[in-house]
């Protein structure tokens, strides 16, 4: 089978990084994880204390970032200015705060060039919320991944509960207004790619979204 670039969008909670995972394991292909780049974008606009408003600051802050994945055997690292922030970019802070930053073009046109640039060799995965319908519109294939917002929360309250003290009330309630602001903001707005194939997770396991994935794939 040739080397694919494969897409898969949808929104917070929905199973996106254990999907993207499993898929990429299984086709022996790179898993990147897009949302963790406007994390670490989000980290750098909090320590830095700019505001995530301010186009100017935004741009000129972007300018100075050393923003990477390193991939060692066992995992891959978010690597900013040099150090390792993958532990640090979880927080519900950093979440809603890259979520307002990711409607900033400026934000947007920084990372373009990091994702599209990691996409050109292929044989990869990547996870995000754009990636079929503006990052890779010419992707091999195009997923968008769903649930429903009270399953979502639960998978996020079980997946955190051990790192914050959020309740799952809180969790959805995060949830919903994000779903909210990623969908009617006017960049790239969440949604699906044309002739993406979606695919609701709420009673599914990951194993079985996999299966449906790669079901699609190997017809083609």
């Amino acid at each position: 089978m040739k080397q694919l670039l494969i897409t898969i969008d949808g929104p917070a909670g929905s199973g996106k990084t254990t999907v993207s995972r499993l898929l990429a394991e299984k086709l022996s292909y790179i898993y990147v994880d897009t949302g963790a780049l406007y994390r670490g974008v989000a980290l750098a606009v909090q320590k830095s204390g700019i505001s995530s408003g301010s186009d100017d600051e935004l741009g000129k802050l972007c300018k100075t970032l050393d923003l990477k994945f390193v991939q060692s055997k066992t995992k891959t690292c978010l690597i900013l200015d040099g150090n390792d922030i993958s532990h640090l970019i979880r927080t519900p802070e950093i979440s809603m705060l890259a979520s307002a930053i990711s409607a900033r073009p400026v934000v947007r046109e920084y990372l373009l060039k990091i994702q599209r640039d990691m996409g050109k060799k292929k044989g990869t995965v990547f996870e995000g919320r754009d990636m079929g319908t503006i990052v890779f519109p010419d992707a091999d294939f195009k997923f968008f991944l769903d649930a429903c917002p009270e399953i979502r929360a639960l998978r996020r309250y079980n997946e955190l509960k051990d790192k914050n003290t959020q309740t799952l009330e809180e969790i959805e309630k995060d949830i919903r207004l994000r779903d909210k602001n990623d969908s009617t903001r006017k960049i790239a707005p969440l949604k699906p790619a044309e002739q993406a194939v979606i695919i609701n997770s709420t009673s599914i396991s990951a194993a079985q979204v996999v299966s449906q994935m790669m079901s699609f794939i190997e017809k083609k």
